[in-house]
């Protein structure tokens, strides 16, 4: 793939726009061709030109990451952003990196997922009803997207959540930034979300009228490497959000 991400709209379609509502298929091919935030752009392509040396014989994908899973899902995960040598590398959410690893091992010990590794966006993994996203697709300098790149990201997250909306009974939100930036796009979907806000914390639960919300630490080295997240852990907060979206009993 041409790190350079070819030609592509400046900023997303938002809904009730030209453009903005199509399939998620659609959706995810707009994804991938946005060039909206000049610093994520710059930024991911350097990471696809220079690489890092243990994967120098990639091409790496070098641009906005889409969504992963099926249409139909009934569970949702939102994570931060891709990884500059993970998603950015293989052009799949979480794949190639050692959250990628926590996370899908997780899915595959609770039932939602045919393997427990990915690798690479041709590996044959599947997800069973459930669709893996973030509010920033652009993998960011230092893993730390500004403001206001996750504020103009989000009208791509608020297409997605009303293309899932249909089938969509639970959402598992990775860490506080995923959390502050998937509040207001499930509002702008249709939602009504508490006010004031809801504060993030590991095993929150919030019902949102017919979608229960669910706050989980992030899948992060920092986390999984310190045990502020063990594997235990993430498996009871899918576990419960599996049971709320009815992908288990």
């Amino acid at each position: 793939m041409n790190p350079s991400g070819g030609t592509g709209s400046d900023e997303p379609g938002r809904p009730g726009e030209p453009g903005g509502h199509v399939g998620l298929a659609g959706l995810d091919e707009r994804i991938a061709g946005c060039r909206a935030c000049p610093r994520l752009v710059g930024w991911r392509e350097e990471v696809a030109r220079t690489k890092r040396a243990a994967f120098a014989d990639w091409t790496y994908w070098g641009r906005p990451v889409p969504g992963f899973g099926p249409p139909d899902a009934r569970l949702l995960i939102v994570g931060l952003a891709p990884a500059a040598h993970g998603g950015n590398r293989t052009g799949r959410m979480f794949t190639g990196d050692r959250s990628g690893d926590v996370l899908y091992q997780a899915l595959y010990d609770v039932g939602l997922a045919s393997q427990p590794t990915a690798v690479s966006a041709d590996d044959g993994l599947e997800l069973y009803g459930v669709r893996v996203t973030s509010p920033v697709h652009c993998a960011p300098p230092a893993n730390k997207p500004t403001p206001a790149e996750r504020d103009t990201c989000r009208p791509w997250l608020v297409q997605e959540l009303n293309l899932l909306r249909p089938t969509l009974r639970a959402v598992v939100v990775l860490g506080a930034f995923g959390w502050q930036a998937a509040l207001p796009a499930f509002a702008e979907a249709g939602w009504a979300v508490p006010r004031p806000r809801p504060a993030f914390a590991h095993g929150a639960h919030v019902p949102l009228d017919g979608l229960d919300l669910f706050g989980c630490f992030h899948v992060s080295q920092r986390n999984t490497f310190t045990g502020r997240l063990t594997p235990e852990m993430l498996r009871e907060v899918l576990g419960r959000a599996a049971q709320a979206a009815g992908l288990r009993k």
